[in-house]
């Protein structure tokens, strides 16, 4: 075979799909580096979303010097991060943006039944329960001391009359020593139930 003929000259061999893919690589950016910049460093404050190409071993050493917060003095940096419980969103006082204080009127408006726009009269029915309820439950304030006291029985806070005596006797009876064999270890939660509806007796809820 003659190594030298003209013929050799023509054959083309496609490149290897490595020696392409390494063409179409971007070169890392670190000055005097001829590797691939496989790996994105953020270029910094002021430049979000635009980033540095760099090899592996300059991208760590850029990592481990980046500093998002260089040149800024102390107070602005304090008012970065108290911003940054927001997502740097702007916030309003209460009462100052009248766009919302609008749009709480006319949610409050349409709560009320008579304001509410249902030519179908899909929720006559759920109004009408719903305004028959208000109607019928009488609106009690508790004090603090009797809202614990109806805790410490386990009552809702809309118990009567019948529901805390028929609670307190039950709870008598399982906590009282003579219902435990004569074991006095529950004295202290008796107690407790019996200063309750003593208490509920004072303000007489029963």
């Amino acid at each position: 075979m003659n190594l030298n003929s003209p013929l050799f000259d023509r054959i083309r061999v496609r490149p290897a799909a490595e020696e392409t893919a390494r063409r179409d690589d971007p070169v890392c950016e670190h000055p005097g580096c001829a590797g691939l910049g496989l790996h994105r460093a953020p270029k910094g404050r002021g430049q979000e979303g635009q980033y540095f190409r760099f090899c592996l071993e300059h991208v760590r050493a850029y990592n481990q010097s980046y500093n998002y917060f260089a040149g800024m003095s102390e107070d602005a940096v304090a008012a970065y991060q108290k911003d940054s419980v927001i997502g740097h969103r702007p916030t309003w006082k209460m009462g100052v943006n009248g766009t919302a204080r609008m749009r709480s009127a006319a949610y409050a408006r349409a709560d009320d039944e008579a304001e509410v726009i249902d030519p179908f009269d899909f929720f006559a029915g759920a109004r009408e329960a719903q305004g028959a309820a208000r109607r019928a439950e009488p609106v009690r304030r508790l004090s603090a001391p009797a809202a614990q006291a109806l805790d410490t029985l386990g009552l809702e806070e809309v118990a009567d009359a019948a529901a805390i005596k028929a609670r307190y006797k039950q709870l008598v009876k399982r906590f009282h020593p003579d219902a435990n064999g004569g074991d006095r270890s529950f004295e202290a939660r008796l107690q407790e139930i019996i200063r309750a509806y003593n208490t509920l007796k004072t303000v007489g809820l029963c």
